[in-house]
């Protein structure tokens, strides 16, 4: 039976709605010229405030607060004009304190020396951007996860990524062998909601991805109709060549220029509603849907239909490069604090790379006047301009408007926004950085009393094809960096639902199904992902005796409007020669600022971040 809301436990007291500190945004709003104010929400955290960024709960990423100025500015064309000069001098001002901006601070002050004065400013109020740390003590002990950049594929890394990473203290092997954690693969299950498919229906043992040929029984359970069963025990398996006797031309069309979707139905023979049960698998791999991946795109994010391709080696039997990763229990959050205490020691004076995930960060030592080093949050730059010799950066903060010189810049933010920032840029760098709209991402933390029901059911996560995000696991088994948690189900754990909110339309250029996703996302409310995840834990979880309304302890929401670089599809981007590609024009230098970030890369990944603002800081002289 379907539950009400208040047996959901939607109409609770937890911990979402007691983290609103110091200053309200309310009057931040009335600080900001206008257009420029937050919204109304109950989930908000407030501006102005330190404290321990890590532990807030309710809506994070791109949280109220953080967003509306730069929305003024790009949306709403507010002017910031008559900025109040500082008297601070630095040599440097980075805009952004993700992964980029602050490898781009520890290699200024490694190649222009240790003395070097260095601002940092982010519009979060916590540092990281997407490597964000979630940190938990509802249940007693701490538990963390990750709200986003999460995996170390370092087999892949280049050697000066490498050697950097070594520079912080970082094993990755290491981190690798203390890894027992698998993204649910190791207790796999779908799980059909009655909302999309007239009843629950949990089916563990079968994954969504690769051939399954053990577990085709399992299909006899999907709550479809008898024919779309067929079909799918039909392709999986089926040994047919249906490339055989194609010409190259041929061949490259099915691979290259037909989406997924459109291989699964013209040439697997699959109807409608079976390949329905795929469109969501790529949502957390890629932040594009399968209806707009190629065929090799969707088959190098382990989809099946390889099989039908000639290739008898089925992928899903081995680990590709790519799959063998190293990892913190707070995802990259710990570079970013690794990092973070390599510039400002004082935050954490006895961190290092093997306690870095349980050392306590002091906030209150990011921004100390008369610091060399300061990382300034809650503050989002609105115009960066060259002038005489320097670079003038303006910025609002508290609802002031304030400026900042130095010698240098580096833009360290997502570059769509950096045509508003910085209008001298010539206009086709400013097309270029338009062109890489960000994925939009989505990863919800929640913590349960026990994760006894998972146990019960034989299970660690759940691909679920009808819901908003598109897989929940357990997490469970990362040991690494000082914290210890082992595989224990008796005591708190945190469930990890990740994805994205898909497209409202299916049938539009890439460019517009990412910002109609992201206009989505933006306008959800805190109240919408709760509702979400009570009803999806209810409805797999219920039959174990887990109570929504009782057993959830907390619930953090990091909602990416902006989230994943935006990387070059088959379906819908061009060849370009070399030097000629966006993110390749996009990024080059104008006067003393230099740009930095993954977008720069046209690349989703942290080393690619990590290597932008490598050759940021060797652009500056």
């Amino acid at each position: 039976m379907k539950k009400t809301d208040r047996e959901l436990g939607m109409l609770r007291q937890i911990s979402r709605r007691d983290f609103i500190h110091g200053t309200s945004l309310t009057a931040l709003g009335l600080m900001l010229p206008t257009g420029c104010g937050p919204t109304n929400d109950a989930s908000t955290v407030s501006t102005g405030s330190v404290g321990y960024p890590p532990t807030r709960t309710g809506m994070r990423g791109s949280h109220p607060g953080s967003f509306e100025t730069a929305h003024a500015l790009a949306r709403g064309g507010v002017r910031f004009d008559n900025p109040v000069d500082l008297v601070e001098e630095y040599d440097v001002v980075i805009v952004g304190a993700g992964i980029s901006g602050l490898t781009a601070a520890y290699q200024y002050r490694k190649k222009f020396g240790p003395e070097s004065r260095i601002l940092i400013l982010d519009n979060h109020d916590d540092f990281g951007g997407h490597a964000k740390r979630n940190e938990f003590h509802q249940g007693g002990d701490m538990r963390l996860s990750w709200g986003g950049t999460m995996n170390l594929e370092y087999l892949s890394f280049s050697n000066p990524v490498l050697q950097f990473l070594a520079g912080l203290g970082i094993d990755v092997q290491q981190l690798n062998k203390d890894l027992d954690f698998h993204y649910g693969g190791d207790g796999p299950a779908i799980w059909f909601d009655a909302d999309t498919y007239g009843r629950d229906v949990l089916v563990p043992g079968f994954s969504i991805y690769g051939r399954n040929l053990d577990a085709l029984d399992k299909i006899d359970l999907f709550p479809i109709s008898e024919s779309g069963r067929a079909a799918l025990r039909q392709f999986y398996s089926s040994d047919t060549n249906i490339l055989d006797g194609m010409s190259e031309r041929e061949i490259e069309h099915v691979l290259r220029r037909t989406s997924y979707t459109e291989f699964l139905s013209r040439h697997a023979g699959l109807p409608d509603e079976a390949v329905e049960l795929f469109t969501k698998a790529t949502d957390g791999y890629w932040g594009v849907q399968p209806h707009s991946l190629s065929t090799t795109e969707a088959m190098n994010a382990r989809l099946p239909g390889s099989h039908l391709l000639g290739d008898e080696s089925d992928r899903a039997a081995g680990l590709e490069e790519s799959e063998v990763v190293a990892m913190f229990p707070d995802g990259n959050a710990s570079i970013a604090r690794l990092l973070v205490q390599s510039l400002i020691s004082a935050v954490a004076p006895a961190a290092n790379a093997e306690n870095i995930a349980t050392a306590r960060f002091d906030y209150g030592q990011l921004d100390r006047s008369g610091a060399s080093i300061r990382l300034r949050l809650e503050s989002t730059a609105v115009h960066v301009g060259n002038e005489d010799g320097h670079v003038a950066v303006t910025y609002v903060r508290d609802g002031t408007t304030s400026r900042v010189r130095a010698k240098h810049c580096v833009l360290a933010c997502y570059h769509v926004i950096i045509p508003h920032l910085c209008p001298e840029l010539p206009e086709e760098q400013k097309e270029a950085q338009r062109y890489q709209v960000k994925h939009p991402m989505l990863v919800t933390n929640v913590l349960l009393r026990s994760g006894k029901g998972f146990e019960q059911l034989g299970i660690t996560g759940a691909y679920c094809p009808g819901r908003m995000h598109a897989k929940a696991w357990l997490i469970k088994g990362v040991n690494t960096a000082g914290y210890h948690e082992g595989r224990d189900v008796e005591g708190p754990v945190p469930v990890m639902f990740w994805g994205m909110v898909a497209p409202p339309r299916r049938d539009v250029p890439i460019h517009s199904q990412l910002r109609e996703a992201r206009q989505v996302l933006l306008e959800m409310k805190f109240e919408d992902f709760e509702h979400e995840v009570r009803t999806v834990l209810n409805g797999m979880l219920g039959p174990t005796g887990f109570d929504a309304a009782e057993d959830i302890l907390a619930i953090t929401v990091n909602r990416w409007p902006h989230g994943y670089a935006y990387g070059y599809l088959d379906l819908w981007d061009s060849e370009w020669k070399e030097g000629q590609a966006p993110h390749e024009i996009a990024r080059q230098p104008l006067g003393n600022i230099t740009i930095a970030n993954s977008d720069a890369a046209a690349s989703a990944y942290t080393q690619a971040a990590i290597e932008e603002a490598f050759r940021a800081v060797d652009e500056l002289n």
